[in-house]
């Protein structure tokens, strides 16, 4: 079926899911949103939990037809379960979440006659953003790992090529068989994909999310009707606020800056709109975005998910960035990729995915080794350089100081910008002050960035204070 055909159609009326049910596509419907109003019952009622789970045992956002020999490459077994309550996850689980972005040229077709090159509701085009999704049941950790859509890596049957293609080529299966050789064999249990489209209909079916622009947007593309003007500043972003904010990639980083943002954007998402509230308003939600994705997970397992992450707290939400590093295009012409950076990599799986590897080595946890950068939020020179001296003073020798935060923050960020949250800890302990943080917006090339916020000022008057008496 092409993805014309599928963007023309109703989760609710596609002829796989009707198939799968053994009554008519009418009574198929009452069950399904029988099945989802049980969801905010089941919030109120430990009994509504058995019978969501007889209700919702299909998967009926699922718009990809998956071939017999590309189904193994998810696991089989289902990954929920209902016990008179709310279905809970049974064990850790991975999911592949690719969101589209895809304009009409790319489906093959004609420019309009205008010149304009719209956006088409489609999900088979080249994959825009690329997550796999960690649920710990056991930790509860909730950890994403953002895949750069440059990144070179193996795709089957095509060969070293950027693994953004991989949707193009194959769709979510050979998307998924290439993220998990990228991280050499992670299982991948399930995949969303959800387009541009979706991801504003999603925002404004939950009220907007409050988030601090680091910089003015603003960026002007005629062809694609995409107009971008965004302040600096804390504000509240709609659907269409929050696209701007995605797609915006004028910058030095490109887009390792937007994966960046997205990072934000997600901490927001989570801390926000991710709530019991959210389970309840589920079936306002899916009618908002049906049209715009396409899922294996059942509905059951979906409540699941998040149940789970309406549970999780701050900082146990983890959000790293595949390790490596820009390639040099030799000519502005040569293709720009971001370069696997495999011994990291590994130890980054082997920590946060639960691959076994063989021990770091100690000099890697040697404070005199671990990179770290400062980004200044408090417009007080003075404070870094007592911030650095300090840092000197604990045995940290490789401290520099970077761009500054644009965020005022009151309190400190200790963010862990490869994931080594055990050494973050250790830095913490060592300043006395700080929140830690397992994400990637910091400094690139640093081990850990320090977002140095007004604790620091206060901890020094006080250090002031007490001299003088």
């Amino acid at each position: 079926m092409s993805a014309q055909n599928r963007s023309d159609r109703s989760f609710l009326k596609h002829p796989d899911r009707a198939a799968s049910s053994p009554n008519s596509s009418k009574s198929g419907l009452g069950w399904l949103w029988l099945g989802l109003g049980l969801t905010g019952v089941a919030m109120l009622s430990a009994t509504a939990g058995a019978l969501l789970a007889v209700s919702l045992s299909s998967t009926p956002l699922m718009q990809t037809k998956l071939r017999p020999e590309d189904r193994g490459i998810f696991s089989q077994d289902d990954l929920a379960m209902t016990n008179m309550r709310m279905p809970e996850l049974t064990r850790p689980v991975n999911i592949l979440v690719l969101g589209t972005k895809v304009l009409n040229s790319d489906l093959g077709r004609p420019l309009e006659r205008s010149g304009h090159d719209p956006l088409v509701n489609s999900l088979d085009g080249l994959s825009d953003s690329m997550l796999l999704v960690r649920f710990e049941p056991e930790s509860h950790q909730l950890t994403l790992l953002s895949v750069p859509r440059d990144t070179l890596a193996w795709v089957e049957g095509y060969g070293d090529t950027k693994i953004n293609e991989a949707n193009a080529l194959g769709g979510p299966a050979l998307s998924a068989r290439s993220v998990s050789d990228l991280l050499g064999g992670v299982g991948i249990d399930r995949y969303i994909r959800v387009n541009i489209q979706g991801i504003e209909k999603l925002i404004d079916a939950l009220g907007g999310v409050k988030v601090y622009v680091p910089k003015d947007m603003k960026y002007i593309d005629q062809t694609q009707h995409l107009y971008i003007d965004l302040k600096e500043g804390e504000q509240r972003l709609n659907g269409n606020e929050v696209l701007q904010f995605l797609r915006f990639r004028h910058d030095g980083l490109g887009d390792i800056g937007r994966i960046q943002r997205q990072q934000i954007l997600m901490r927001a998402f989570i801390e926000q709109a991710v709530n019991p509230m959210t389970l309840v308003r589920l079936p306002n939600i899916l009618s908002a975005i049906q049209e715009h994705v396409d899922t294996n997970l059942s509905i059951e397992e979906l409540v699941a998910l998040l149940n789970f992450a309406s549970q999780t707290s701050r900082e146990n939400a983890q959000m790293l960035m595949l390790p490596g590093d820009f390639n040099s295009p030799v000519t502005p012409q040569d293709p720009s990729y971001w370069i696997p950076n495999y011994n990291r990599i590994d130890a980054l799986v082997a920590e946060h995915f639960g691959r076994e590897q063989a021990p770091a080595q100690a000099w890697m946890a040697d404070p005199y080794y671990i990179r770290i950068a400062i980004q200044d939020s408090t417009n007080q020179p003075e404070a870094v350089d007592a911030l650095i001296n300090k840092l000197v003073e604990a045995g940290y020798r490789n401290v520099y100081e970077d761009y500054q935060w644009t965020e005022p923050l009151r309190e400190t960020r200790i963010v862990a910008q490869n994931g080594d949250r055990d050494s973050a800890v250790d830095l913490r302990r060592s300043l006395g002050f700080g929140e830690v943080r397992v994400e990637s917006t910091g400094v690139l090339q640093s081990d850990i960035t320090i977002q140095l916020g007004r604790d620091w000022l206060d901890r020094q008057e006080s250090y002031v204070r007490s001299d003088l008496w």
